[in-house]
């Protein structure tokens, strides 16, 4: 047996620097992000509850949190991520049945998918404020 002394170069991984990003891949990178959003934003829901359970001081306090203008932005993005995960889900639903995975299918979905999450985050705190009575 003869041992090989040369030594060959070995080709590297592609890496972001190589690939354009393309809508299909941003959806996939944001799905992820809002999946660990989703963490956070259950712990926000954890801390709720907790407090309605400690006493009106304690839940009073957390409305007061949640209702400023920063806590209703942090609700505003998690209604969003909820949304954006959810509408990800079910693309990824549609492409495990075998359809919708052409190129521009796909596409057309991704940039959808962005589209329905913002008008359904929309909406949603249109119907919360409506039903709340108000700003």
């Amino acid at each position: 047996m003869s041992k090989t002394t040369s030594i060959h170069a070995r080709p590297l991984s592609p890496h972001l620097q190589i690939y354009r990003l393309i809508p299909t891949m941003l959806m996939s990178i944001i799905h992820r992000i809002t999946g660990g959003a989703l963490y956070f934003g259950i712990v926000l829901f954890v801390v709720w509850v907790a407090a309605a359970a400690a006493s009106k001081e304690a839940f009073d306090l957390v409305n007061a949190v949640y209702g400023s203008w920063f806590g209703r932005l942090v609700l505003f993005g998690f209604t969003w991520a909820l949304l954006h995960h959810m509408v990800g889900g079910l693309r990824h639903l549609v492409w495990d049945t075998g359809r919708a995975l052409g190129k521009a299918t796909s596409t057309r979905m991704a940039k959808a998918s962005i589209v329905i999450s913002v008008i359904l985050t929309v909406l949603v705190w249109i119907a919360g404020y409506a039903v709340r009575g108000g700003f």
